[in-house]
């Protein structure tokens, strides 16, 4: 059977961390491993975690848990180190699906405005963000070899999903669309609540990799276009 990895970055994270440890242990399928990467909390979080682990051990659902708690350099040094940690498989470079929105409590709200194309590439990019970070599934051996750059704050996904295409277009190795939803996504983030610094970083992600005339050109036909929505 192929084993599903799950990495989980918390720091603090008591207030939201019990739903995502609940939707894992409710999962049958017995080929999981739950990697949690914690930034060395001081509230309950690794109070839950341990709950969790018992909970875990007593269904015998067939899930290992492991647990890493120690301070890190923020949300992308944790998702590094919890990228290091999972072994190789043999898949697509890409697995990529659709996202649907949802409130806290995980009720349905609409589905993403946008729509990963049906043949995904890394110019795709350049009309936004089409697939959800965590609608993006790498493989581990891209994964390892593109760890987040640290230099962005807000927007290092955007930048290691282009990165990880790129990496997949040179080695001639297929992106797979699922043709499914495959995140559940809440809008409160880290990006949302810091909404302009991300659009200021994502600007500067997408000069990177397509350019400074080009990117203008694009945000500016952006802009036009809303205006006639």
């Amino acid at each position: 059977m192929i084993r599903m990895t799950y990495v989980t970055i918390t720091y603090n994270a008591a207030d939201v961390l019990q739903r995502t440890l609940d939707s894992v242990l409710s999962q049958d399928y017995p080929e999981i491993v739950h990697l949690i990467i914690d930034g060395a909390s001081t509230d309950t979080t690794l109070q839950l975690v341990n709950a969790y682990i018992q909970q875990s051990n007593a269904s015998e659902n067939g899930h290992r848990v492991q647990v890493i708690s120690e301070p890190d350099k923020g949300i992308y040094d944790a998702m590094n180190k919890g990228v290091e940690k999972i072994d190789q498989s043999q898949l697509p470079a890409v697995l990529y699906g659709d996202t649907d929105i949802v409130d806290g409590e995980g009720r349905f709200l609409h589905h993403r405005r946008l729509a990963p194309p049906e043949h995904l590439t890394w110019k795709s990019f350049k009309q936004g963000m089409l697939v959800c970070h965590q609608a993006f599934y790498a493989r581990t051996d891209f994964a390892i070899a593109t760890p987040y750059d640290m230099q962005y704050r807000f927007s290092a996904d955007v930048d290691w999903c282009i990165r990880v295409m790129k990496a997949a277009d040179k080695e001639r190795v297929p992106l797979l669309n699922l043709k499914m939803v495959v995140a559940n996504y809440t809008e409160e983030g880290q990006t949302t609540q810091h909404h302009r610094e991300s659009l200021w970083e994502r600007y500067h992600v997408m000069e990177r990799h397509y350019g400074r005339v080009q990117t203008f050109l694009l945000h500016a036909w952006f802009a036009v276009r809303s205006l006639f929505k």
